[in-house]
């Protein structure tokens, strides 16, 4: 019989032996009652200052004739393996998946999981070769419009962490973690309660499930853009190229990351796919050398060799001027460097990226504040693509504001605060480079007191994130969509059918695992409708 065992802790001075002790006490059996012993899941408690532990959950076989005699309430009996999903009859025209994010990819594994092949098409270039073209938009700002951070085989996630952590409690998250590791990255990522693979071993693992896909039948199609969609009687009926190709088919999955705006103007100018606009979030980075973070975050306990890059996740809810709304720290990256990722010249925008190791000198994380509809009607922009206006406009003053070539215009917190450009921001991991600015000139009013109230609650709550040593960097724009392709719940658009929106850029997921399960949904659904 195999048990799940949770709330096991271990010190960072205890060794990983006596897990298998602990697990024996929780059952009420001895040490030899247990055939095996393999470890689930693995959590770093740092709550307590100076005295950080591990919080393990254990699978364990009793050897056989062997039972125990309770099950306390954090104990259960082992789950079984999940069935392989039923296959289906393949349609006479292949589906079209746009876009080989997260999304795109895991819809067509899905597929294939089912019998069902599929044809991909990407507008950037294969996840290898495009790592040449971020690497020299990071060297001199040269930017590649179709090959960049957001668009490629991976999606904005292939070159920005590879962060693997999920707030959503889905079935489908094991399923895609065990996918990964699948196909080559790291096995901890298993194990991890915060799951990671890094921007340098993530573009293998793409790299090998596009051979899987490859292998299994589907086609995949680099430097192909969709220009628009093709119509018949209501109904989805293909795509049409950039070089003015066609592609026949009655189901097209939508999946072209949240930077896709040639396609939202176009849905918005033609009006057959209902889009609207959708709230997100906007910022800047914030980087503090990563020593800093590890201090406060561990105390005492911050030079421990078994303690990783310290990270954090902060978030208020602040009524500012009679209006409520959330700040909140995004995709944080310790032992990481900021990188700039415009899709467009002359707009400046920034994320994080950190290396399997994590081993760089600074930590940095987007600090944003919501935004809305209400918001971008203040600032005159109406309309489905309202969001997406808005958005645009900052990243245009960003640019101005760094005196152009995507430098980032930059200044440190305690100025930012204060409202005053005395001390240089200093070094930084950002390539190209910061000019220094006040960055005070961004954003509505509302929004940079609302920014300012949650940094110094941000500083109660970690004492040192407001210091000379920690910066802000503009700007952190592209948090999520800023549109929204409405879908019913059969995953379909409510005005197309046959064409289903999934992912980040459709407005359904944020990261790569939600956008991931989305595109497995998809999956699910069109096998569904094939059975």
């Amino acid at each position: 019989m195999a048990y799940r065992v949770n709330n096991i802790g271990l010190w960072l001075d205890e060794p990983e032996e006596l897990l298998g002790q602990r697990a024996a006490e929780k059952l009420g059996v001895t040490r030899s009652d247990l055939a095996s012993v393999r470890v689930v899941r693995s959590v770093l408690d740092a709550r307590k200052k100076g005295s950080p532990r591990y919080i393990y959950t254990l699978e364990v076989e009793l050897a056989p004739g062997r039972k125990a005699p309770r099950l306390p309430p954090d104990v259960s009996e082992a789950p079984p393996a999940p069935e392989a999903p039923p296959r289906v009859k393949e349609p006479e025209k292949l589906p079209l998946i746009i876009g080989t994010g997260p999304a795109g990819l895991f819809c067509a594994l899905g597929l294939l999981e089912r019998g069902v092949r599929s044809i991909l098409l990407e507008r950037g270039k294969e996840v290898v070769t495009r790592r040449k073209d971020v690497a020299k938009l990071m060297r001199d700002g040269s930017l590649d419009r179709e090959s960049n951070m957001n668009f490629g085989e991976g999606g904005a996630g292939a070159y920005t962490d590879g962060k693997l952590s999920t707030r959503i409690n889905h079935p489908m998250v094991r399923k895609v973690i065990e996918a990964f590791a699948k196909y080559g990255a790291p096995d901890h990522i298993l194990i991890e309660g915060k799951p990671h693979i890094g921007s340098d071993l993530l573009p293998g693992a793409v790299a090998k499930l596009r051979e899987e896909l490859i292998a299994g039948g589907c086609q995949v199609y680099f430097e192909q853009r969709v220009e628009d969609l093709l119509y018949r009687d209501g109904r989805i009926a293909g795509v049409k190229m950039a070089d003015g190709r066609t592609l026949e088919s009655d189901r097209v999955i939508l999946a072209p990351g949240n930077s896709a705006r040639e396609l939202y103007e176009r849905f918005a100018a033609d009006g057959r796919v209902s889009v609207e606009a959708k709230p997100f979030a906007l910022g800047f980075r914030a980087e503090h050398p990563q020593s800093l973070i590890n201090g406060i975050q561990y105390g005492s306990a911050a030079k421990h060799s078994k303690l990783p890059p310290a990270d954090y996740k902060l978030a208020e809810n602040l009524d500012v001027d009679g209006e409520v709304r959330g700040v909140y720290s995004f995709c944080m990256c310790p032992g990481g460097i900021v990188v700039p990722t415009p899709t467009e010249e002359g707009l400046q925008c920034t994320n994080g990226m950190s290396n399997s190791r994590r081993n760089a000198k600074y930590a940095n994380a987007g600090i944003v504040v919501s935004v809305s509809v209400a918001d971008f009607a203040r600032e005159g922009f109406h309309g489905p693509l309202a969001g997406l206006e808005f958005q645009r406009h900052w990243e245009s003053e960003a640019y101005k504001l760094g005196g152009g070539r995507f430098f980032a215009p930059a200044q440190t917190i305690p100025d930012y605060l204060a409202g005053r450009v005395k001390k240089d921001p200093g070094d930084t991991s950002y390539r190209p480079g910061l000019a220094h600015t006040d960055l005070n000139q961004l954003f509505p009013e509302r929004l940079t007191q609302s920014i300012k109230a949650a940094l110094r609650t941000f500083d109660r709550k970690m004492k040192g994130f407001i210091s000379d040593e920690g910066k802000l960097i503009g700007i952190e724009s592209r948090t999520s969509s800023p549109v929204r392709i409405t879908r019913g719940d059969d995953l379909q658009s409510v005005s197309m059918r046959g064409l289903y929106p999934v992912g980040e850029g459709c407005g359904y997921a944020g990261g790569i695992v939600s956008s991931a399960i989305d595109g497995l949904r998809a999956a699910e659904q069109i096998a569904t409708e094939l059975a």
